[in-house]
């Protein structure tokens, strides 16, 4: 089928979140020997927290994190520890998950042998099902500061469009492209658009735009069938990008989002990265980030003479 014959998608609700959690994070050891990366603290909460907060703030009912080897930090943080309720667990008890029994919403399932992102997003199939889902990356945080949210802007496009896959993109700089997946545009790239291709870490010679995905996605469980298709890609490993772009060629629609201007990414990948995300959350916290503010100006002021 040719790629300009789109095949008919479905328009179901969006419900159910997928989170891949099982990459080593080696760029971040030694503080990820033993501890997950999606558990490094930023500013007041681990990753991961900021992951499924913004999953239950945009309408999300139910999530799977796909966890791997020396994982189990991820779930005993979201348990209520020994016969503790909300009222004795601070982080459980802001409005996110006031009143949400997390034992009928959060659900894990190990990723045993590492094989790639896609691999891992298979491993919520069962899960799944037949629905329409949300993608979201654990060691990716997305802020919003002001306006609708973006995985609820993806949801809400997802469904008017009838696409079969959704993705956040942002632009990126020329030399940055080779780190991501970089799709290639069928038009205009204001706000919402379609694409016709999608390429795993180009060089910048072979890069079709700068505009790279952002570790957030809608599907349909068309996915998976893609998925089962794919053999390893970049690395060796099965690459969600390789899935997408089967996708466009069996003929189903691929649009992206873009991130607004004021939101921003913070992949907590290395450690240049994290840092700027710390502070950055530091600063925003409304009892400490004055002080922190204080202290980094006092700091900038000394390094300066």
């Amino acid at each position: 089928m040719h790629a300009s014959e789109h095949r008919n998608v479905q328009h179901a609700p969006v419900t159910k979140a997928v989170i891949p959690a099982a990459g080593r994070g080696t760029r971040l050891r030694p503080a990820t020997k033993s501890q997950p990366k999606e558990m490094l603290p930023v500013g007041r909460k681990p990753t991961i927290q900021y992951v499924v907060e913004e999953l239950f703030t945009a309408g999300l009912e139910d999530i799977i994190i796909i966890t791997g080897w020396y994982k189990r930090a991820i779930e005993d943080h979201f348990d209520l520890n020994h016969g503790a309720d909300l009222e004795t667990e601070p982080f459980l008890s802001n409005d996110v998950f006031r009143g949400r029994d997390l034992n009928r919403h959060l659900f894990y399932v190990r990723q045993r042998r590492q094989a790639g992102l896609a691999d891992a997003v298979l491993h919520g199939s069962a899960f799944v099902g037949k629905e329409p889902f949300v993608v979201a990356l654990g060691d990716t945080i997305i802020y919003t500061p002001q306006g609708v949210p973006l995985v609820k802007r993806l949801i809400e496009a997802h469904r008017a469009i009838g696409a079969a896959a959704t993705i956040a993109v942002e632009p990126v700089r020329p030399e940055e492209v080779k780190k991501y997946g970089i799709v290639a545009p069928k038009a205009e790239t204001e706000g919402v658009f379609e694409i016709v291709d999608i390429i795993e870490k180009p060089s910048p010679q072979e890069a079709p735009s700068h505009f790279a995905v952002a570790s957030r996605y809608v599907f349909e469980a068309v996915i998976f069938d893609m998925i089962r298709r794919i053999g390893p890609g970049v690395g060796g490993e099965l690459q969600l990008t390789d899935a997408i772009r089967l996708l466009l060629r069996e003929g189903y629609p691929v649009w992206c989002v873009r991130l607004a201007p004021d939101e921003i990414r913070y992949d907590i990948g290395n450690f240049v990265t994290y840092y700027r995300a710390f502070i950055d959350m530091a600063l925003r916290d409304p009892e400490v980030g004055p002080k922190i503010g204080a202290y980094l100006r006092t700091v900038v002021t000394t390094s300066e003479r």
